[in-house]
């Protein structure tokens, strides 16, 4: 057995990563776990080993705890997928890791797909596997439980996560074949209380109901793998249809959640990744990414400059210019373009994107002046460092539907920042100029500034 590696740590702003490193490849490879997760009880499991040895024979393998989990800072409030992609990410700077194939299942699909969308610089390719788009149905994805099924599941979890029969209950849904070995079934135990304290547990139930990453799969554009057990076709292939460059495949031996229990499932397993990450080749910079673009501009504009004059509105457009860019700055932001009283800006993550409008809102008040904003995340064509495409003009559109002081974003914002602190209310349907369809809008109501990293 391989010699259990040292507990290292990344930061990731104000919070410590726990992560391993296991191997020395010249193919790095980030092994993202679902919801759960422990650095130490994982490596008392022989099967489980067994699969991190199988993933390290393809390169330098890096494990980590994400957030809220195992050995990594418990934190207040629910880690969204941006703040998850920040961690994984935090460990790769950590290891000079440049580029990466990312391995998740289940929930950590979510982590890593909003990953190689946002980061396909970074990403050599995506092996998911049993990955899920929705956690609600929706007219084409009936595959997903009902409102009243996540309640159920959020209550029991409320009652009665920490205990053994819960666990055991649990072993015998994502591991059935597991279930009736006494060793396993301790080892899961005590495994499942490391990896989430009940509150965390709880808290995460709640925020998976409103997970919905079916918006960013177009922008997926790095070479995947996607691997799948039979009793999840439907979602599986959903993801597949999405996203251009994929491998799909099915584990027929499979049961439950696990790769890694069953002899035939783990080899076959190892074989597609084995397969999949020998035809990968280094990619160049990439042109197209998926990002958050910020339209802000400031209400009544020309009233304004009436009222002051030349001389007193360019100096108000000095100070409201120097003002939005340290805000940007502090937001991890990046300046595209200005418009006279106008800014665009793009970001990584729809949190920060919100956080810093709402911030500039606020902070334009000081110079008498009032601003809108608008924010949409969509797959972007970057020329010379700046996004462009229908997502831009769609950003634009939802910034001018917005009134004074009010910050508009589209449906995909709401979903991808799920978990976080930001509440909204809806705007209606409206049509955006220029643009297909119908969009759902909505307004922030509460914006509380992350932590910004």
């Amino acid at each position: 057995m391989t010699e259990i590696p040292d507990v290292r740590y990344a930061k990731s702003g104000d919070v410590s990563i726990a992560y391993q490193v296991i191997g020395d490849g010249s193919t790095d490879v980030v092994f993202v776990r679902g919801f759960t997760g422990d650095l130490l009880s994982a490596w008392d499991q022989p099967l489980l080993v067994r699969h991190l040895e199988g993933l390290a024979a393809n390169g330098r393998l890096l494990v980590l705890d994400k957030r809220g989990t195992g050995l990594s800072d418990r934190v207040a409030g629910v880690p969204t997928i941006e703040t998850r992609m920040d961690d994984v990410r935090a460990v790769m700077d950590a290891e000079g890791s440049q580029q990466a194939v990312l391995w998740s299942g289940q929930e950590g699909t979510h982590v890593t797909t909003f990953f190689a969308a946002t980061y396909p610089e970074r990403t050599l390719g995506l092996v998911l596997l049993d990955p899920s788009a929705r956690a609600l149905p929706s007219d084409d994805y009936p595959w997903a439980a009902g409102e009243s099924e996540w309640v159920e599941r959020l209550n029991d979890v409320r009652a009665n996560w920490g205990k053994r029969e819960y666990f055991i209950r649990l072993l015998a849904e994502r591991a059935p074949d597991a279930v009736d070995d006494p060793a396993f079934r301790d080892w899961f135990v005590t495994h499942m209380r490391r990896s989430l304290s009940p509150g965390a547990a709880a808290a995460y139930f709640r925020t998976a109901m409103d997970a919905d990453i079916s918006d960013i799969l177009p922008a997926v554009r790095v070479p995947t793998l996607i691997v799948y057990s039979p009793a999840q076709r439907g979602p599986a292939e959903f993801f597949a249809g999405r996203i251009p460059d994929v491998r799909i495949h099915e584990l027929p031996d499979m049961r439950g959640d696990f790769t890694w229990i069953d002899d035939a499932t783990h080899e076959r397993t190892m074989a597609l990744v084995r397969e999949f990450v020998a035809s990968l080749h280094r990619i160049r910079e990439p042109d197209r990414i998926l990002a958050t673009l910020l339209f802000t501009d400031i209400v009544d504009s020309t009233q304004k400059q009436a009222e002051l004059g030349d001389r007193g509105w360019s100096d108000l457009v000095r100070r409201h210019h120097a003002l939005i860019r340290d805000l940007i700055a502090r937001f991890r932001g990046i300046e595209q373009d200005t418009a006279g009283d106008g800014f665009y800006v793009r970001f990584d993550g729809p949190a920060r994107a919100v956080a810093c409008a709402q911030e500039i809102v606020r902070a334009v008040a000081s110079l008498g002046i009032e601003v809108r904003a608008g924010v949409h995340t969509g797959e972007c064509e970057v020329v010379d460092g700046k996004c462009t495409g229908i997502s831009v003009s769609i950003g634009a559109r939802v910034a001018s539907h917005a009134g004074a002081s009010e910050i508009l974003v589209s449906q995909t914002v709401k979903d991808l920042v799920a978990g976080s602190d930001l509440t909204f209310e809806a705007a209606g349907e409206h049509e955006l100029k220029g643009v297909p369809d119908r969009w759902r809008l909505y307004r922030v109501v509460s914006a509380p500034a992350p932590e910004t990293r």
